[in-house]
């Protein structure tokens, strides 16, 4: 376009394209958008989906600014937190939501810090099926969104929702009822969503004979 920069030609493109609701493309962008399930973030997990993030940004390979799989539904946070980010080192590329399948093998773990407050950490477990490029890649991933410190607070957060609930289970059936109690929570979140943090908060929980024994008491 001649006395148009590249950049905005690019921008005009996808706004006029796809943003604007009166746009041919504009029913592809909604279609894109309610593709999140229940408006989660796919990024992040947790997020409420609020925007369209370009996966390889628009500004570096401008045939895919209107190309549905490169168009992925986002919360505000993950898409600032990406910004431009692409990696030309396969090592550093961010998981696709869509196209990398990694919730068939079990990578999101925590542990829980017996320190006061008492409280969980999470991180990442390879599983020893997965090659050097893909352990890479999701190291990559949780580290680049902070998603140790968001599901932190949010695993965090449950231990105080479920603490009265917990004192329960202990005084009517001692640590075994505790135990019980959490394995089937976690049971039932791991059924929906494998690696997700809330069925690894219960299923750690779980896991740990002082938490389920009292530690959880204040």
């Amino acid at each position: 376009m001649p006395g148009v920069s590249d950049r905005n030609a690019i921008d005009w493109i996808y706004k006029n394209g796809m943003v604007d609701k009166r746009s041919p493309g504009r029913a592809i962008y909604d279609d894109l958008m309610d593709a999140a399930e229940d408006e989660r973030c796919p990024l992040c997990g947790w997020g409420r989906v609020s925007q369209l993030d370009h996966f390889v940004p628009k500004s570096s390979f401008p045939a895919l600014c209107v190309d549905p799989l490169n168009l992925i539904p986002a919360c505000g946070e993950c898409n600032r937190t990406k910004g431009e980010y692409w990696s030309a080192d396969v090592s550093g590329t961010l998981l696709h939501p869509y196209l990398d399948r990694v919730d068939g093998d079990q990578w999101l773990d925590a542990r829980v810090i017996h320190e006061a407050p008492l409280r969980l950490a999470f991180f990442v477990t390879v599983p020893p099926t997965w090659g050097d490029v893909l352990a890479a890649r999701v190291h990559h991933h949780f580290n680049r969104f902070g998603l140790a410190k968001l599901y932190a607070s949010q695993a965090n957060r449950t231990l105080r929702n479920i603490q009265q609930s917990l004192e329960g289970q202990l005084r009517a059936g001692g640590g075994a009822m505790v135990r019980a109690y959490l394995l089937d929570a976690a049971a039932s979140r791991l059924a929906v969503e494998y690696n997700g943090w809330e069925g690894v908060t219960y299923r750690t929980l779980a896991a740990d004979d002082a938490f389920c024994r009292g530690a959880f008491l204040r």
